[in-house]
């Protein structure tokens, strides 16, 4: 079966959209409508007029498009993927930590649940997140789930104290400064671009830290040859496939891969467009909650 040609087909048929994040297996670009970080996709399942969602990424994303969809119908390919960050904290968990830090606004990275993003003042995404924490005018924050953005943000800021919680990515988790090292020897021309995500001694090395689109645009917009890519393997194919006169090396010899982020296939997408399912729901009272959050970092970010 061509199961591209099918899914197009009943895109139209369905008056369907396919969103995937640049995390995702190369592949389903040729099938999306839309591929890019976590704050356009969430822009775009905002704006969308499609009847049907199909969202080629990880649970919290599917969620947050439901949320601010609530009357389309929003499917997750591929029910298994998930994100190991946004399953380091529940809301018993997030309750803890605030009061264990009273009266502080509350920002909750976007890999985080409904149910969480439903108790915080606003969310953010790793292309944002300074500029959402500077919205707010307050001299210190609470942030959640990662404690490297949020340590990232403070730094860059200056004058906010980011109180974090203990979450991170285990992907990003993993480059430390003894890695890039041996990497940076061995490629010595080559430019380090790095995702806020990845431990502050990592990040300090690096020529460049910035979000998923942050990176890319980097690599657009520069006269550079080689670049030492520290974030996830999909990012890294299709800067490979973008920009064929240029190199790209990542930080290990094996590419760093987010399991979760490719469980998604192009033949879930087309049962998933073909049955429907798996649809997401997410309970009426903590998905208007958790809108408000949502929806103030989409107006901070117009």
């Amino acid at each position: 079966m061509d199961y591209i040609y099918e899914i197009k087909k009943l895109k139209k048929e369905k008056n369907a959209v396919i969103l995937a994040h640049c995390y995702q297996n190369i592949e389903i670009d040729e099938i999306a409508d839309f591929i890019g970080d976590s704050l356009y996709l969430s822009q775009m399942a905002s704006k969308t007029a499609a009847d049907l969602i199909i969202f080629a990424g990880v649970y919290f994303m599917a969620q947050t498009a439901k949320i601010l969809n609530p009357a389309k119908k929003v499917i997750l390919p591929n029910i298994k993927a998930g994100c190991a960050m946004a399953d380091m904290i529940n809301l018993k968990q997030l309750r803890e930590f605030k009061q264990k830090h009273p009266n502080l606004p509350t920002v909750c990275y976007i890999n985080s649940t409904a149910e969480v993003k439903s108790e915080c003042d606003i969310c953010c995404t790793s292309s944002n997140a300074v500029e959402i924490v500077k919205s707010l005018n307050a001299t210190e924050v609470l942030f959640l789930p990662d404690k490297n953005l949020g340590r990232w943000v403070e730094k860059q800021l200056g004058n906010v104290k980011v109180t974090t919680y203990s979450g991170y990515c285990p992907i990003h988790e993993k480059f430390d400064p003894t890695g890039i090292q041996k990497t940076k020897n061995k490629y010595p021309k080559a430019i380090l671009l790095a995702h806020p995500e990845c431990p502050e001694a990592f990040v300090d090395l690096a020529d460049y830290t910035g979000s998923t689109t942050g990176i890319m645009n980097f690599v657009k917009n520069s006269t550079e040859k080689q670049f030492i890519v520290a974030t996830e393997k999909g990012v890294l194919d299709r800067l490979k496939r973008d920009y064929p006169d240029k190199q790209f090396y990542d930080i290990y010899d094996k590419p760093s891969i987010c399991q979760s982020m490719k469980l998604n296939t192009i033949m879930d997408v087309y049962y998933a467009l073909k049955n429907e399912t798996p649809e997401i729901e997410v309970d009426k009272t903590i998905a208007q909650k958790a809108f408000n959050c949502i929806n103030r970092m989409l107006e901070v970010s117009k």
